[in-house]
């Protein structure tokens, strides 16, 4: 097969697994912008599912990679290199934590978050041997692994790919009764996104976080924070549950935590429950590596100033005042806006198009975004994008949708 055959199959493919049409191929890229082979430039509202928080090519970043990458780069995990300790430290620090256990992508974390509570049930709260119930909610996107997609409510995601793995209960989403009608002596977890992502940008009501973790203290149960899209900085604070000033007893990380160069994620947790782990028990190949602990090092850096976390909220607040007024006619296209910070969910309404037939409209005018659940699509902004880019953004969207 030629390379052109090969191009048009990869293409055929994507197209009938309804994939989002991205550029083939990026030739170059710059903080909200990527321009492609033919040099066509986008706007970037998309944001690599929020694993470019920082935008593309950040200098920081960049010198970063660059620097560790003339020094060891990738070592097994058998041995101890200079930036581990360090990236531990102020990763912890930034949680206000105390154990990190560093992975490489969100399934992974996500995973391992699993295996730490269930390990942390039978060796510390006691709870019986192979009985360990973890509690998730309706809609959730955790990842694709074959265990986590066992506890999905999602069809595409989840059909085929049986038998699934037990242990898990789903109530809905931000429903804090049947939360509590739920949890039993056998719960050892409740594993949530603060921000259901991939849903649309789902935001629990308010007070709901506050309620989970009341309960989940109240039954000697782990509240785990997936905060892999919503934290770090995306929603205009450093994590997402802090909204509500809730602070679980494990954040799951990952995405923007690489600041879109490497593949880095963690779990991050006390020493009460990471504690649970002697060596040998759970690990990974490339967690923890130089180069990953290198960038993430300096996304931590650059966290640590909250500079970030404010632009989110500010640009923010006009993201959604303008998106507001999108959804303020009865009768027009778009049906209703939701989300926090630099990130926003937009259901369409069907007769104006579907949402993968409204970002393929905007990919047309040069602006990246995500469809989602048929009718939805979904903004997320670098958290670099000036006003001025973010304001020719919003006015090809509201182009697209007829206003």
């Amino acid at each position: 097969m030629s390379a052109t055959d090969t191009h048009i199959a990869a293409t055929e493919k994507h197209s009938a697994h309804n994939y989002h049409p991205l550029p083939v191929v990026v030739a170059e890229a710059d903080g909200a912008w990527m321009t492609d082979v033919e040099g066509r430039r986008y706007l970037d509202m998309l944001a690599g599912y929020s694993a470019l928080n920082f935008g593309h090519r950040h200098a920081r970043l960049i010198e970063a990679a660059k620097t560790q990458l003339d020094r060891v780069t990738l070592t097994s995990r058998a041995f101890h290199h200079d930036q581990y300790a360090e990236f531990c430290a102020r990763l912890a620090e930034l949680c206000g934590m105390e154990m990190v256990l560093p992975m490489n992508t969100g399934a992974e974390a996500v995973e391992t978050a699993i295996k730490t509570a269930r390990k942390w049930g039978y060796r510390v709260k006691g709870v019986p041997e192979g009985t360990a119930q973890v509690i998730v909610a309706s809609n959730n996107f955790h990842g694709r692994t074959t265990t986590i997609v066992s506890f999905s409510t999602d069809p595409e995601a989840r059909a085929d790919f049986g038998p699934y793995t037990p242990g898990f209960t789903i109530v809905p989403y931000g429903d804090v009764a049947e939360l509590r009608a739920a949890l039993t002596e056998h719960t050892v977890a409740v594993l949530l996104e603060p921000i259901q992502g991939e849903a649309g940008v789902l935001v629990p009501p308010a007070g709901y976080l506050d309620e989970v973790r009341r309960l989940t203290r109240e039954r000697n149960v782990l509240f785990i924070a997936d905060e892999i899209q919503s934290g770090l900085g995306r929603t205009g604070r450093t994590f997402a549950c802090e909204h509500e000033g809730v602070v679980p007893d494990m954040y799951i990380l990952g995405k923007a935590l690489g600041g879109g160069v490497v593949p880095v994620s963690a779990v991050v947790s006390s020493r009460e429950v990471l504690g649970v782990y002697q060596p040998g028990e759970h690990g990974s190949t490339f967690g923890g590596n130089p180069l990953a602990c290198a960038v993430a090092l300096e996304v931590l850096a650059m966290l640590r100033t909250g500079e970030y976390q404010q632009r989110a909220a500010e640009l923010g607040d006009h993201l959604h005042q303008e998106l507001g007024l999108l959804a303020g006619t009865p009768g027009g296209p778009v049906l209703q806006v939701r989300g926090r910070g630099l990130w926003a969910g937009i259901d369409i309404d069907p007769v104006h198009g579907t949402g993968r037939q409204i970002s393929e409209k905007l990919l047309e005018r040069g602006v990246l975004v995500k469809d989602t659940h048929g009718s939805t699509i979904r903004l997320a902004p670098p958290l670099v994008i000036s006003k001025e880019d973010l304001d020719w953004g919003l006015e090809q969207v509201r182009e697209v949708l007829g206003r």
